[in-house]
């Protein structure tokens, strides 16, 4: 079986394949590359793996068969292991098996100290800190505007944003409710509520460009592909809905081929996006030296009123389905081909 590919999925979008309801997760794009190729992909969840063997499902033949298998030499991670157990049993897995994307939920706070670090990528990030509520003060002393945001959740959930409005007066937007107008005892005391003691970070607000009023920014699918080195697989741009701060689809954003957001800002499509891929390169080299086993993220990028490149956040689990929104095929396909065709590469190693 020296042509099994593993491919972890949730227990949920595991139980979902033979009834066809996978979630985000477009499985027929994984078999059809991995037939491409000649490699035979094996769908597991960790609940039923061992450290010899999974039981899992075996695309061949066009069906799917219920097998079990000793633990397969490569392995395409797109579970989402929270627990410290489930944690756990995937590192002793990684032991056996070449797991990329292995530890798919990354801390934001310690992503933008990695970063930080690297002369490559420091360029590309706003100003950000750890919650504290000493720190909380300085951004308010410091920043007219500045998100304050989980450390470790995706698609928006559970961010705030606080804007002065002047006569110590701040504006405060939370979830889907209208922004507050708060004194800044208020704003503290509110904020703090919100957080409430678990991990969060502040980070500068970035005054990003606007597309028919709104904001937006961009998601950029980069991944190993082929011979192991980072490309950009396909950018997408996401609009805010109207009166809302974040621009996650999961949150009312809209997704909007990314040369038109340029074009309407005046930018030079071509420009704009060689720039954007040149910079999500960049960073995605920096991470993938500390983090060995990255290999397959979803940047956030903003593009300011000037044209300059920031980094927002990395999704280690980049859902992808912006370019199904887009109708962009060929693209939707090729974030599922790519991690087939570095699967295959470390096979080959």
């Amino acid at each position: 079986m020296s042509n099994v590919i593993g491919i972890l999925l949730d227990r949920k979008t595991y139980l979902g394949i033979l009834r066809k309801q996978t979630g985000y997760e477009h499985i027929d794009y994984y078999n059809q590359a991995a037939v491409e190729l000649g490699m035979t992909p094996f769908y597991m969840c960790l609940k039923h793996m061992t450290m010899k063997s999974a039981l899992g499902l075996s695309y061949e033949n066009n069906k799917y068969t219920l097998k079990r298998l000793p633990i397969p030499k490569v392995i395409h991670n797109r579970a989402m292991t929270l627990s410290a157990v489930s944690l756990k049993k995937l590192k002793d897995i990684a032991k056996i098996s070449q797991v990329f994307n292995g530890q798919n939920r990354h801390d934001k706070l310690l992503i933008h100290r990695m970063l930080r670090a690297s002369a490559n990528s420091s360029a590309f990030l706003p100003p950000a800190m750890r919650y504290t509520s000493d720190n909380l003060g300085k951004a308010m002393n410091r920043y007219e505007s500045f998100f304050v945001k989980p450390t470790n959740s995706s698609v928006g959930k559970g961010v705030l944003k606080v804007s002065v409005i002047g006569n110590l007066l701040w504006q405060v937007w939370w979830g889907k409710q209208p922004p507050r107008q708060l004194d800044e005892q208020q704003a503290i005391a509110f904020i703090d509520e919100k957080v409430n003691g678990q991990s969060y970070l502040i980070q500068k607000t970035i005054p990003l460009a606007m597309y028919k009023g709104r904001p937006y920014d961009l998601r950029v699918s980069v991944q190993r592909g082929a011979k192991g080195l980072w490309g950009v697989t396909g950018i997408a741009g996401k609009v805010a809905a109207n009166g809302r701060h974040v621009t996650n689809l999961a949150r009312g954003g809209e997704a909007v081929i990314c040369e038109k957001l340029f074009y309407s800002n005046g930018f030079d499509p071509l420009v704009k996006r060689a720039q954007v891929e040149e910079a999500a390169l960049q960073i995605a080299e920096s991470l993938g030296q500390q983090i060995p086993s990255l290999s397959d993220v979803g940047m956030d990028i903003g593009i300011d009123h000037h044209g300059e490149i920031w980094l927002i956040e990395v999704n280690g689990r980049d859902q992808r389905y912006q370019y199904k929104h887009l109708k962009l095929n060929k693209t939707f396909y090729r974030t599922y081909e790519t991690p087939m065709l570095y699967a295959k590469y470390l096979l080959s190693k």
